[in-house]
């Protein structure tokens, strides 16, 4: 073993002693193995093309609305505007009302609206599925996908609505600090609450909601966080006249939702990674450990196509003695929610040896019989 290697393994023993480096590090590990890369940049592309139909919806629906209550208009663009605080108040600048014909202009506005939003729940759900690695059989059909993406319409509604209120907050209280404190918790129980709700909306019906929480709780709070050093950078650091003008926006706006996308799937893998019980793992391999194996099952039982697809997947690293544990799954439907890994029954054809024959009972012997003199006689005397 070369130096380099040794301690590497050092490093390896040390972090799966202890249970926050272990789950922290088995929660890389699991993005790593769903190739979360490439998930963040599909999920972050759909979120960057739905945007601009969202926002134009949203602005001409506000406009229809606007000669009821103006200053609602003007409240709800700032509100949707302080979730990007970088280039917030340009995009909303830039995308302005169909105003010539209102009706007409919703109309193509909402069905690109039904179109963006679909598209983003689409790619929604088929990051959730392989997260949580869904076998083919067990993700929802197109109908499914159709009715979450109006849930998911409907969720990103109600968000503007309440976001609107809160941005109301702070302007009640001239920015008071204590206001701006309120405000600031207010705004991560209502992004842990959108987060809890674009979870339940995009993940199988199988995993209770109990077990979607912990990741909304980190997501929501990392979201918020998110926007107040973003707002803090551009107050104090940043300047909105930069020389780059629409290049800058279109940067500014891949890189915000990219992050954003980003703190959603590692929020996902640490719902994933909580259930399943996916730590600790390791650095180098071999050897492997049970959260390893279990992990790697996930990964080839998920490619199941059709029900009548079966897979098994085993491991002959144990040692010797060490039987398959209850956490490593061997068929796809014991990680289809919400069915739970069962430790497999030994096969049917396995027969129970049979004792050794000096251990046998000996089986009773017959009464002999009496001797051919005694035939006919009583108290073995001869008649």
């Amino acid at each position: 073993m070369n130096p380099v290697e040794r301690a590497i393994r050092r490093v390896d023993a040390t972090q799966r002693r202890y249970t926050p480096t272990a789950f922290v590090f088995g929660v890389i590990k699991k993005y790593g193995d769903d190739n979360g890369g490439v998930l963040v940049s599909n999920l972050a592309y759909s979120a960057f093309v739905s945007m601009f139909p969202l926002l134009l919806v949203l602005v001409t629906i506000l406009g229809l609305i606007a000669s009821v209550d103006p200053s609602f208009k003007a409240d709800a663009l700032n509100a949707v505007a302080g979730q990007v605080p970088l280039i917030g108040q340009t995009l909303t600048r830039n995308v302005h009302q169909l105003k010539r014909a209102s009706v007409i202009g919703l109309i193509v506005g909402v069905l690109s609206l039904i179109w963006g939003s679909a598209g983003l729940a689409q790619s929604g759900l088929f990051t959730m599925g392989q997260v949580w690695n869904l076998p083919g059989p067990a993700r929802p059909g197109y109908v499914q996908r159709l009715g979450r993406a109006g849930l998911f319409l409907c969720l990103l509604g109600g968000g503007v609505i309440v976001t609107t209120l809160l941005a109301s907050l702070n302007t009640y209280g001239h920015n008071a600090f204590v206001f701006v404190v309120l405000a600031e918790m207010l705004a991560a129980a209502v992004n842990v609450g959108m987060y809890i709700g674009a979870f339940r909306v995009l993940t199988p019906k199988g995993v209770p909601v109990r077990k979607l929480v912990p990741g909304a709780i980190t997501g929501g709070i990392l979201w918020t966080v998110l926007q107040v050093l973003g707002t803090y950078l551009v107050h104090h650091y940043l300047h909105s006249d930069s020389v780059y003008g629409v290049f800058a926006t279109v940067l500014g706006l891949i890189a915000w939702i990219y992050l954003a996308v980003e703190i959603t799937v590692y929020s996902a893998e640490i719902n994933v990674v909580l259930a399943r019980h996916l730590w600790p793992r390791a650095i180098v391999q071999p050897p492997l450990t049970e959260a390893d194996r279990a992990s790697m099952a996930m990964q080839a039982l998920q490619n199941q196509r059709r029900p009548e697809q079966h897979i098994e997947v085993t491991f002959d690293d144990r040692q010797p003695g060490h039987d398959q544990s209850a956490s490593t799954p061997r068929t796809p439907d014991e990680i289809a929610p919400p069915a739970d890994v069962r430790v497999p029954e030994p096969p049917a054809d396995v027969r129970v040896p049979e004792p050794p024959a000096d251990l046998r009972v000996p089986e009773p012997r017959g009464v002999p019989d009496p001797p051919a003199d005694s035939v006919g006689s009583v108290d073995g005397r001869a008649q």
